[in-house]
């Protein structure tokens, strides 16, 4: 009787062969997709014999039997590129074969013989790609066509060995490449499917012309003329041919020719010694600008279009400019292409020839290229100029120099040919203002525009050679005028703040500062000048600074600058009436003194921060100056404490009280210093006196102000130096007056419940009560057995232990004492 199991346990059985049922039924159908696979490659061997059969790897879901479990090697390379490196491979050997042959083996053969040989094999060679091409085996064909190509070569070459033996071989070349070039355009043009007759017909034809002048004998311009003949055949072919390999080869023959032509123009019109040479020069660099121009003309890439476009204009600027350069003298030849590169690019800014985009800018960029080039080499004259006066401070008021050439060449020789810097540096700013009359890039332009003329004023006094005072009142000018152009713009023709967001006002203060150091290092050759100078500069940045509405930074930056001007004055004025330095010091705290009324008189922070700081500085001058006199030096840093004292009266200033309190003690010690007084009592008194007032003042007004911080500091300063002094002196009278002061600091803290009098009066006290009976001490301690500093130290031990419990709680009530004091 069959057992029936129950419902969960049946449906559970259910399952698992349902599971199994699937599970089979995939294995079958993936061993069904494998020999599909199978049967369908060997179909595809059995219809192309030639290829190279892939078999389909059996899946690892279902194996066959007795089938190895391992897969079939994988193909590292295509059917095809097999074939295309067969085919290369045998070009070449038959390539190599028919060189070999043409070599080697041709004495062999009689003429006839040697006609018919490589007659059928280039006739073959370049008739079998026709049926190739029928039968669809293009990459054949190629190969095949490639050597009948090389064999034409091998024909010329035969050619002129049994032909023409006596014929010119440069000629004949050029001759022959012609008519290869010919030969191989017609081949491929007739069998248009093959792609390497025609690349190989363009690279052909670059060669003709180019030796037939060589073998013509030609000059240097007309080889440099069939150089660029070549390159514009170049140029129409790239820009015209439809098929992308000639092209490319054209593109390639055009940058090559072209370039290697540019060049030889270039140095024909360079070396040129008369204008009939330069005329020609001229033609042969106007003829490849309008290779290059009508070539960005025509190219439709923008960036393409725009470099060569660029290099058209470079090239006109050079074939314009080398026409006069013979007959100029050699200073005139920059301003000459400077003015040539200008010329350039008027039609593209004012737009009167309608002109492509691309070749705009060209025009454009090859402008400022060429005057960028003549800024570069008219700086050399502005660097002498600016560093020359460097010298002077070695040589201060050593005399008036002869001219201002003399007063900038110290160190450097004034640069030759170099006259014509001031124009070259003039037009270049003017045409930079011009060429930026609007847009966004206006002022960044109007920046560049006057840093030139800034430095056109910089190096016309040394250019023209003007006298020594004419050259110190033209820099003092371009002060003004940079000062102004910081400290205003100009908006609607009325004078208004220039814009935070230009760069002008910065450049321009820039430009102000360097010019006015410059000056001042000029006028340092006499005393009469150096002392106008800083006169003159103290009072323009002054003005400049007490003006309202002035552009950012200008205020703050034109204050300081007259407060070091004025403290450089002060120095100067006093080495006029021959002071010595410590003198001088008094004189120069004329102008920290007169920063601190500015101060509090301006309302603008900025200004008034620019003010103090740099009065601070003038101030640390003067301390400098008088640290060779001590009675001085004392005097000097008591003026800077009055100085900052009275600007610590200020609310908003208040942190200079402790400076200058800080000064009035320096001032207090160099001045004990120079009474060699050597009591340190004398050093510290000045110090605690006033913290002791100051502490007590504070603790009047705030009671919870601990005595740490009220007394603690000053207490310090006299008692810890004035022990010390008193453990090194062997005197009586020193260590009796500090135990006197201490008991009594120690009964005022005692009294009144101060906890840091008390601790530290009664520990002054008892470290120079100890250093008095120091000597007794040790007299005893010689004279007591050695044994007994230890037993009496076992006594008190035990005794302290004994009394433990009574010590803690004498201890506990000592603290709860200081604790309620303050």
């Amino acid at each position: 009787m069959t057992k029936i199991p129950p419902p969960a346990e049946e449906l559970r059985i259910l399952d698992h062969e349902l599971w199994q049922l699937d599970a089979r039924r995939g294995q079958l159908l993936a061993r069904r997709a494998w020999l599909v696979g199978v049967l369908q490659s060997a179909s595809a061997q059995a219809l192309a014999p030639d290829a190279a059969p892939t078999p389909t790897a059996a899946p690892t879901a279902a194996p066959r039997p007795g089938q190895p479990t391992g897969t079939a090697p994988r193909r590292e390379t295509t059917a095809p590129s097999v074939q295309n490196v067969l085919l290369v491979l045998g070009g070449v050997l038959l390539t190599i074969a028919a060189i070999a042959f043409t070599l080697v083996s041709w004495g062999d053969l009689g003429i006839a013989g040697r006609a018919m040989v490589l007659g059928a094999v280039t006739l073959a060679a370049l008739g079998v790609p026709v049926p190739l091409l029928r039968r669809g085996l293009r990459s054949t064909a190629e190969s095949v066509a490639g050597l009948g190509l090389a064999l034409t070569v091998l024909d010329v070459y035969a050619l002129h060995q049994v032909a023409f033996p006596d014929a010119d071989a440069t000629g004949y070349a050029a001759a022959a490449s012609a008519l290869l070039a010919a030969l191989w355009a017609a081949y491929g043009l007739a069998l248009g499917a093959l792609r390497l007759p025609l690349p190989a017909a363009m690279a052909a034809a670059q060669l003709p012309l180019f030796l037939w002048a060589v073998a013509a004998g030609a000059g240097d311009h007309a080889l440099t003329a069939v150089l660029l003949v070549t390159a514009a055949f170049d140029a129409v072919m790239a820009l015209r041919m439809s098929v992308k390999s000639v092209r490319l080869v054209a593109a390639v023959g055009a940058y090559g020719w072209g370039a290697w032509g540019v060049l030889a123009a270039g140095w024909l019109s360079w070396e040129a010694t008369g204008p009939s040479a330069a005329a020609r020069a001229a033609a042969l660099l106007f003829l490849a600008a309008a290779i290059a121009l009508g070539a960005a003309w025509h190219v439709a890439n923008v960036k393409t279009a725009t470099g060569i476009a660029l290099t058209g204009g470079l090239v006109v600027v050079a074939a314009i400019g080398g026409i006069p350069r013979p007959v100029l003298p050699e200073t005139w030849t920059v301003p000459g292409y400077l003015a040539c590169g200008i010329a350039v690019a008027v039609p593209a800014i004012l737009g009167i020839a309608r002109l492509p985009e691309p070749v705009r800018r060209g025009l454009v960029g090859a402008s400022a290229g060429v005057q960028a080039l003549a800024v570069a080499w008219a700086l050399s004259p502005v660097g002498v100029a600016l560093l020359g006066p460097v010298g002077r401070l070695g040589r201060v008021w050593s005399g008036a120099p002869a001219d201002a050439r003399d007063a900038v060449t110290l160190a450097d020789p004034w640069p030759a040919d170099a006259d014509t810097a001031p124009l070259v540096l003039a037009v270049v700013a003017m045409v930079l203002a011009w060429a930026f009359r609007s847009g966004p890039r206006r002022p960044l332009a109007l920046s560049g525009a006057l840093t030139l003329a800034w430095a056109t004023a910089l190096v016309l006094p040394a250019t023209l050679e003007l006298p020594y005072s004419a050259a110190l009142l033209a820099q003092g000018v371009t002060t003004a005028a940079t000062l102004a152009a910081a400290a205003y713009g100009r908006r609607g023709g009325t004078p208004e703040p220039a814009s935070p967001a230009s760069p002008l006002p910065l450049t321009a203060l820039a430009l102000a500062l360097v010019t006015s150091v410059h000056l001042v290092l000029l006028s340092l050759a006499t005393e009469t000048a150096t002392l106008a100078v800083l006169t003159g500069l103290t009072a323009l940045f002054a003005a400049v600074a007490l003006t309202h509405r002035l552009a950012p930074l200008c205020g703050p930056v034109c204050a300081a600058a007259s407060t070091a001007y004025a403290a450089a004055l002060a120095c100067a004025t006093g080495a006029s009436l021959g002071w010595q330095p410590h003198h001088i010091a008094l004189l120069v705290l004329v102008v920290p003194a007169t920063a601190a009324l500015l101060a509090a008189r301006l309302k603008e922070a900025a200004p008034t921060a620019s003010v103090e700081v740099t009065g601070a500085v003038a101030g640390l001058l003067a301390m400098a100056l008088a640290i060779t006199d001590l009675p001085t030096l004392a005097l000097v840093l008591a003026l800077c404490g009055v100085i900052a004292a009275g600007t610590a009266v200020r609310p908003d200033r208040q942190r200079a009280g402790y400076a200058a309190a800080a000064l009035f003690l320096l001032a207090t010690w160099v001045r004990l210093a120079a009474w060699e007084v050597d009591v340190p009592e004398a050093y510290t008194l000045p110090v605690t006196v006033p913290a002791l007032v100051v502490g007590v003042v504070r603790r009047s007004r705030d009671a919870r102000v601990s005595s740490w911080t009220a007394y603690g500091a000053g207490l310090s300063v006299t008692l810890v130096p004035s022990l010390v002094a008193a453990w090194g002196d062997p005197d009586w009278p020193r260590p009796l007056l500090l135990g006197a002061a201490a008991l009594l600091v120690t009964l005022v803290g005692a009294r009144h419940r101060l906890r840091a009098p008390l601790l530290l009066g009664s520990t002054v006290l008892a470290l120079d009560a100890l250093h008095e009976l120091a000597p007794y001490i040790v007299q005893v301690a010689g004279a007591l057995p050695r044994w007994l500093p230890p037993a009496l130290a076992g006594l008190a031990l035990l005794a302290l232990g004994a009394t433990y419990e009574q010590r803690i709680r004498d201890a506990r009530r000592v603290r709860e004492v200081l604790g309620r004091m303050r």
